[in-house]
């Protein structure tokens, strides 16, 4: 598929696209993981997933709250029946993705330069790294209740096989994100996990966290150390925000993420000698240097 060089932005009234990839420039955002879409992280490669379950929960429980203090101040049954309907079929969606297998996360190699895509029949390409397509997309749409915006980060990768057949010669990764910078700074946990280093990016907060660090162990914490307002923000969330909720069913899927086990890609994934490791080609070498060039004049 051939998209817009990266580094361009395309702007109307209510929509902006931002082209970030082929060639993989910076942004000019600085990283953050914020879907812990990080599962795995070492000096080799960088595993990504977007099963976030927690991120689903955080959309409704607000949701649910709204409508159940409106019912609360007007009980109306009809407004009863439709908030249901409303939030209704999210939750069951969230509850039958409870009973489904956490999807493999995609590789990416920094020493190879290679990216291992998973297919759902159990095939996995190995796409370089350079090939990789993203572009953040942000929609806005106007009503009685004010503007709202949504936004996406998409990550598309090609099947390295020619002969594939039309079905199967596009993969790609959404990510609900909200587009724009944050977008861009979710895609740079990627980018600088590949062309600066592990040490570039966050470390993954996938899985059981020290007690410290939970929602109610960081409440106690607060409450110990007298920051009340640590306090009132953390049971803010907890109440409005459902980040309590989110963390336990985060924690039920992906406590221990699932992991590449096919022996080929357990090989791929061994650490090679330096002298080994892939380059950058000359093109992305220059890419970079004029992005550069262009941050440090803005």
């Amino acid at each position: 598929m051939s998209t817009p060089p990266a580094g361009t932005t395309k702007k109307r009234l209510f929509s902006r696209n931002d082209y970030l990839a082929p060639l993989p420039i910076p942004t000019g955002e600085n990283p953050a993981d914020v879907l812990n879409t990080i599962w795995r992280k070492n000096d080799v490669f960088v595993d990504i997933g977007i099963y976030s379950i927690g991120s689903a929960v955080m959309v409704i429980w607000p949701m649910v709250i709204l409508f159940a203090l409106m019912y609360y101040i007007t009980p109306d049954p009809i407004m009863m029946w439709g908030a249901t309907i409303i939030v209704g079929i999210p939750i069951f969606y969230v509850i039958l993705g409870l009973f489904r297998e956490v999807p493999l996360p995609v590789r990416f190699n920094r020493q190879r330069r290679e990216v291992c895509v998973p297919q759902a029949d159990g095939e996995y390409w190995i796409v370089p790294w350079e090939s990789v397509t993203a572009a953040a997309t942000q929609h806005s749409s106007v009503s009685q209740g004010g503007r709202a915006t949504m936004g996406m980060l998409f990550i598309g990768f090609e099947n390295p096989d020619p002969l594939a057949k039309d079905d199967n010669k596009h993969y790609s990764l959404g990510f609900g994100c909200g587009g724009g910078t944050t977008a861009m700074a979710l895609w740079e946990c990627m980018r600088s996990y590949m062309e600066i280093g592990p040490d570039a990016v966050p470390d993954s907060r996938v899985g059981v966290a020290p007690y410290e660090e939970t929602q109610i162990g960081s409440i106690i914490t607060d409450l110990c150390k007298g920051n009340l307002l640590g306090v009132f923000w953390g049971l803010f969330c907890i109440t409005i925000l459902g980040t309590y909720l989110a963390e336990k069913l985060q924690n039920l899927k992906l406590s221990h993420p699932p992991s590449l086990t096919n022996p080929a890609i357990i090989e791929w994934s061994k650490p090679l000698p330096p002298e080994q490791w892939a380059k950058r080609s000359p093109e992305l070498e220059a890419a970079i240097a004029q992005r550069e060039a262009q941050l440090l004049s803005t």
